[in-house]
């Protein structure tokens, strides 16, 4: 049984003229409309030349999809496929390489060179494949990409360098402050309360402004108080660091098993990305 899923009603109709009163028509099903807007039915092979666009939303979309299938073989442009099988320490490893082969094995499979079509595109071509992992990593998502999307906003920084940021550590206080408030008033491991993203990373800075007719002395206790606040949990953030000896390392050149391992003792120390 074979799913199209196509999106040009021209073609939905020449694919149906062609198969019609064949013996595979009763083994073909099209369906017209955007895939990345579609709720797809089960598969357990997925063979696809894309639209180049869609790419990556394309690809997370597949990997989500439960149960997962067996493999994907897609054809992607070139670049996109070399930052899909990147390694560390190469330069187009990414954020989009450690997401994807935390969820998935990717392997390279062949090149097609732009000549190999008439007329021929701007771009080179690689077929890769896509095997889903099973079971996957015993990981919050949600979590993990929060860490992966911070650290490599700057991947050829330090660690350290990153995490001193006073913008990451406001978010990264913001969050801890949050999770205790929540651990605090209800007895239950759920976040109910919305936590703040750190994809909002650089947005813009918190509203600081303040109203208040307290005398001077009293706004300069208060003011150190929220130093030496912010600076114990500077240190506390740098002290997770230097417990595994991630402060000089930087993120082009850390594995998988890396991450997880930063992503573990920030969540033993009660610090959270999501």
């Amino acid at each position: 049984m074979v799913i199209a899923i196509e999106v040009d009603p021209r073609m939905v109709l020449e694919l149906q003229r062609r198969f019609q009163g064949t013996p595979f028509n009763n083994r073909l099903k099209v369906i017209q409309g955007d895939i990345l807007k579609c709720d797809l039915p089960y598969f357990d092979i997925c063979v696809a030349n894309i639209p180049y666009q869609i790419s990556s939303p394309l690809t997370f979309k597949l990997l989500s999809h439960r149960p997962a299938f067996r493999c994907a073989i897609i054809m992607f442009q070139r670049e996109f496929a070399m930052r899909l099988i990147a390694q560390p320490g190469q330069n187009l490893y990414c954020r989009l390489s450690v997401n994807t082969q935390l969820l998935a094995r990717i392997s390279h499979l062949l090149k097609v060179g732009k000549n190999n079509f008439r007329p021929p595109p701007k771009v080179d071509s690689s077929v890769v494949r896509i095997e889903p992992r099973k079971p996957l990593p015993p990981v919050n998502f949600k979590e993990w990409d929060g860490l992966i999307r911070l650290c490599f906003n700057r991947k050829n920084k330090t660690l350290g360098s990153i995490f001193r940021q006073k913008s990451v550590l406001s978010l990264l206080e913001k969050n801890y402050k949050t999770l205790n408030a929540l651990q605090l008033s209800q007895d239950t491991t759920s976040q109910d309360t919305e936590i703040v993203e750190l994809a909002a990373l650089g947005d813009g800075d918190a509203e600081m402004e303040i109203e208040d007719e307290r005398d001077d002395d009293e706004m300069e206790v208060e003011e150190d108080n929220a130093a030496a606040d912010k600076s114990a949990f500077k240190e506390k953030i740098l002290g997770v660091l230097k417990q595994g000896d991630f402060e000089e390392k930087r993120s082009s050149k850390l594995t998988q098993v890396d991450f997880l391992y930063i992503l573990s003792l920030f969540n033993k120390a009660g610090i959270h990305f999501s």
